[in-house]
């Protein structure tokens, strides 16, 4: 087993990266996909001198656009599928049935997940016919037989995604261009993770969660966030070695070179929420599974290729969790002026290991952020800055550049100069705007790559690897 306490962290030197989901790609498309905007999104990083492409989670999204919320911790979002990439797309034969060996842990129990859903459009799993539900083997052999065409669609659907995320990633790389993913701590519960590992999850008999997850009272809600995703037996997870997280980080690791572990502090402890409470401040914190998990899922690797998401209510003990793998964690620019000096946002304070960003996916973009500050913040903010003479938001990715954390991450809203109407995300709300932001060639100035570039290589931060 590896000596975690002594594992290298991930970052090994200054880089920078642009955080935008696949998703958010111009096209002609309702969203964007693994296509050819995506290939030029790859040539327009390795141009401006980054060397990381951050993206959110690549599940299938909810009804409402959120990928946080996936039926499959494992499949890819068919809704990426580059339809101009047709015609490079191998079909059945060798490479797909050796596609299907090598995610025979997940795909199958995916692809019956998604049949008897298609039966049954209008029920979650827990309504379900009693053999499907407690999935009876004559049962699920029946709809395997039964929807034969059905089921070997969604195989074919999945090999198709990774086979274009494959030729993706390899164009990334030899551009000099890393994939940085996204690891949610939580499933939803309408998941054929669930409903096959249901001996996994704190559910009562008829499958419902006996607790759901969420966050208390912070900085984006006065009231806490529902999230509303069922909470994990790890007592019984442990029994196998955590061997679905395991599986799990295997197989990020094979579409990302590094891995954002979202909520990571709720490893140290997380907030357990009665399912039949009002509101999630009915919620109380409850010990994690910590550094087991981390030891197992550290197993054979010299290192943890994970960053981890480090916000909320952070303590000691999650600091010292974090420590221990030598994991870098986050600094968000938009929390640094809300105290004082001390605030660990604050560039002065960061350390080495870190990550910075001027925002992430639930914030405001920056420049929405500062026109929403009171003047006198504003004046705050722009002291600390130096007065710039230029306007938000590039005074703030500046001192994201200029930062000591050794990977800094700026959004694509920030580098475009848009405001609020163009966030990803509003946390604790549903529909409207949220996981739509979508943007433009033509928004992206004929200067910007080499401006960046610019930045990238006044601060350190632009590699050596071979660019086109």
């Amino acid at each position: 087993m590896t000596n975690a306490a002594a594992s290298p962290s991930p970052l090994t030197g200054r880089a920078s990266g642009v955080l935008l989901h696949p998703s958010s790609l111009p096209g002609p498309g309702s969203g964007g996909t693994l296509g050819a905007a995506a290939y030029r999104f790859v040539d327009f990083l390795a141009a401006a001198g980054f060397s990381y492409w951050q993206m959110l989670p690549l599940g299938p999204a909810d009804r409402y656009g959120s990928p946080y919320q996936s039926e499959s911790a494992f499949a890819g979002n068919p809704t990426l599928l580059a339809p101009d990439a047709e015609a490079r797309a191998p079909g059945p034969g060798p490479a797909f049935m050796n596609f299907l060996d090598a995610t025979r842990h997940w795909l199958d129990d995916y692809a019956l997940y998604r049949v008897i859903l298609g039966h049954y459009p209008d029920l979650d799993w827990p309504q379900w016919p009693e053999p499907l539900r407690h999935r009876h083997p004559d049962a699920l052999a029946a709809m395997r037989r039964d929807h034969a065409e059905a089921y070997r669609a969604v195989q074919i659907e999945q090999f198709r995604f990774d086979h274009q995320w494959r030729a993706l990633r390899r164009y990334a790389a030899a551009r000099g261009v890393r994939l940085i993913g996204d690891l949610p701590l939580f499933v939803a519960h309408a998941s054929a993770d669930v409903w096959s590992h249901p001996e996994q999850f704190l559910l009562d008999a008829a499958g419902q969660p006996l607790a759901v997850a969420g966050v208390p009272p912070d900085y984006f809600s006065t009231t806490g966030q529902w999230w509303g995703n069922p909470h994990y037996r790890w007592e019984t997870m442990a029994r196998d070695g955590f061997r679905w997280w395991r599986q799990r980080l295997d197989h990020l690791c094979q579409q990302f070179d590094l891995v954002r572990f979202d909520h990571f502090r709720g490893l140290e402890a997380y907030w357990e929420i009665p399912a039949d409470a009002a509101s999630a401040a009915a919620g109380r914190w409850v010990p994690g599974p910590g550094a087991q998990l981390l030891d197992a899922l550290a197993r054979n690797r010299s290192s943890l290729p994970l960053i981890a998401e480090d916000l909320g209510v952070i303590t000691p003990a999650v600091e010292a969790l974090r420590d221990r793998y030598d994991l870098p964690g986050m600094k968000i620019l938009q929390f640094a002026f809300d105290s004082d000096a001390r605030n660990p946002y604050l560039p002065h304070n960061h350390r080495p290991n870190a990550v910075v960003y001027t925002g992430t996916h639930d914030n405001d973009t920056t420049l929405g952020w500062f026109r929403a500050l009171d003047t006198a913040h504003r004046q705050q903010v722009l002291e600390y800055l130096g007065l710039p003479a230029d306007s938000m938001p590039w005074p703030l990715i500046r001192a994201a550049f200029a930062s000591a954390a050794r990977l800094a991450i700026i959004p694509m809203q920030d580098l475009l100069g848009l405001g609020s109407a163009r966030r990803m995300n509003t946390p604790g709300t549903c529909g409207g705007n949220n996981w739509r932001f979508r943007f433009s060639w033509e928004e992206i100035p004929d200067h910007l790559a080499a401006h960046l570039r610019e930045l990238n290589q006044r601060h350190e931060r632009t590699t050596t690897a071979p660019r086109p």
